[in-house]
């Protein structure tokens, strides 16, 4: 059985430790503790391992966030995975830095990223764990805080938080979404 794993985020050192790149933050971090490398392949950099008889496809889409879906489309039809076996890493300004919330299916909630997936494969019914960025920002600073680094404070957390995640992710192919999210949201 086969799953992909997208962490969104966009390429190039420029955003490397950004708010917005949590996707791939946690991808890397993920692919590290599993000493597994990512290639730069078609739409995204790839990386694959399994965990007890299941196999993982992580996928970090080199489309920019706002064209995600040409990343997961692809992967989904050249690797055969069904949409009930896709599981995407995102940010989220609504939630309190760290905060995870883990759902089966749901909308967009602004983010151009689910929002150009879900119009790209059709649907809405796709597993997203949104990590929480905080929005500790003045009017019209949305962008600058997004794209802006993580403070001293938020990274001497981060570790401990994408530990969590990848915990997450690995649960999500062996017990399913539901308890998956019964485990790790308010975590």
């Amino acid at each position: 059985m086969k799953y992909l794993i997208v962490g969104l985020g966009n390429p190039g050192a420029e955003y490397k430790n950004t708010r917005h790149n949590i996707g791939y933050t946690v991808l890397d971090a993920f692919a590290e503790g599993a000493g597994i490398a990512f290639f730069d392949k078609r739409y995204a950099y790839r990386a694959e391992t399994s965990i007890k008889g299941r196999t993982l496809i992580l996928i970090k889409p080199t489309t920019y966030m706002n064209l995600s879906g040409n990343a997961v489309r692809y992967y989904m039809n050249q690797e055969k995975i069904p949409v009930e076996n896709v599981f995407v890493i995102v940010d989220d300004l609504a939630l309190p830095f760290g905060t995870i919330r883990i759902k089966p299916k749901g909308s967009s909630g602004g983010h151009n990223g689910l929002q150009n997936i879900q119009d790209t494969i059709g649907t809405s019914e796709y597993a997203r764990l949104r990590f929480g960025i905080g929005n500790e920002f003045s009017r019209g600073g949305q962008i600058d805080f997004v794209l802006g680094e993580w403070t001293k404070e938020e990274s001497e957390k981060l570790k401990e938080r994408i530990d969590i995640v990848i915990e997450a992710i690995k649960s999500f192919p062996l017990i399913g979404i539901e308890k998956t999210m019964n485990a790790y949201n308010n975590k």
